[in-house]
């Protein structure tokens, strides 16, 4: 299989759509090596028209790293439990409200572990007639445009991560209120990418709620300015899923969240897998 991708741009922003691969396919080491170098570059890639089972979902995500089930038992897919559901529909199929805002605000995934994810993964299966899209803002473009004091003034703190904890994870209290589960996660503001070292602005509303040396009220001024500036729209790539669409990110280089606008009795299924550095 040849090495060279043809890779079309999908945003001044980031994002990339890798034509004519199927990832049913055993792709080889080139072949996959030309894939992580085009997400170091567009940290969001697609592939379109696929159609992927649980184990070829999980077996793609495992060339990337190593898979980790989700922390709520009922989010996994119930014949393998490294895959997990995106969707707004119970298990009894009936519509779930909260399934429908649930990551609806800016975040990073597991900022609040140990260690830190490398990739996540989304495959479409079900998508509503309007609206259930993506958005993806680019963390290293949005440092860079900082001016340069602020730059460094953000490089010297160190951000306080937790489980929903940060301004923006106030619609997840007492839905899945597992804060007390995790240890506050002590992180530097900026940090290099791991594989390309460009600087990331490490600082997301979801899960930062503190900055050390900091009073909270100082603290959480400078996340909610960090998320604004974020959002902007020359930062920022909106997905709008196709059924088939596969979809990359980088977890370390970008926030995402939900449109959180699917119309009520319209279903949208997504399977997902978080890939952490082997």
């Amino acid at each position: 299989m040849a090495t060279s991708l043809t890779v079309k741009p999908l945003s001044a922003a980031m994002g990339g759509e890798i034509a004519g691969i199927n990832l049913r396919d055993q792709l080889d080491d080139p072949t996959f090596a030309a894939i992580e170098m085009a997400l170091d570059e567009y940290l969001v890639i697609v592939f379109r028209d696929q159609d992927l089972d649980p184990s070829t979902l999980a077996n793609f995500g495992q060339r990337f790293g190593k898979l980790r089930p989700h922390a709520l038992e009922s989010y996994r897919h119930p014949e393998h439990e490294d895959v997990s559901y995106i969707r707004n529909i119970d298990d009894d199929g009936k519509f779930d409200p909260f399934g429908k805002i649930r990551a609806s605000t800016w975040h990073a995934d597991a900022t609040y572990e140990a260690d830190l994810p490398r990739a996540a993964i989304l495959h479409a299966k079900e998508i509503p007639s309007t609206g259930g899209g993506t958005y993806f803002a680019n963390m290293c473009t949005a440092f860079e445009a900082l001016p340069a004091e602020k730059r460094e003034k953000l490089s010297e703190l160190v951000a306080l991560h937790g489980y929903a904890t940060g301004p923006a994870g106030s619609h997840y209290q007492g839905k899945n209120d597992y804060a007390n589960a995790y240890p506050e996660q002590r992180r530097p503001s900026v940090h290099p990418h791991p594989r390309t070292g460009r600087p990331i602005l490490f600082i997301n509303p979801m899960h930062v709620h503190g900055f050390e040396g900091l009073h909270k009220s100082d603290a959480l001024a400078i996340v909610e300015d960090m998320a604004n500036h974020s959002e902007q729209d020359r930062f920022v790539y909106h997905h709008q899923w196709h059924v088939g669409d596969v979809l990359v990110w980088d977890e370390q280089a970008t926030m995402h969240r939900g449109a959180g606008d699917t119309p009520d009795g319209e279903r949208r299924v997504l399977l997902r897998t978080i890939v952490y550095p082997k």
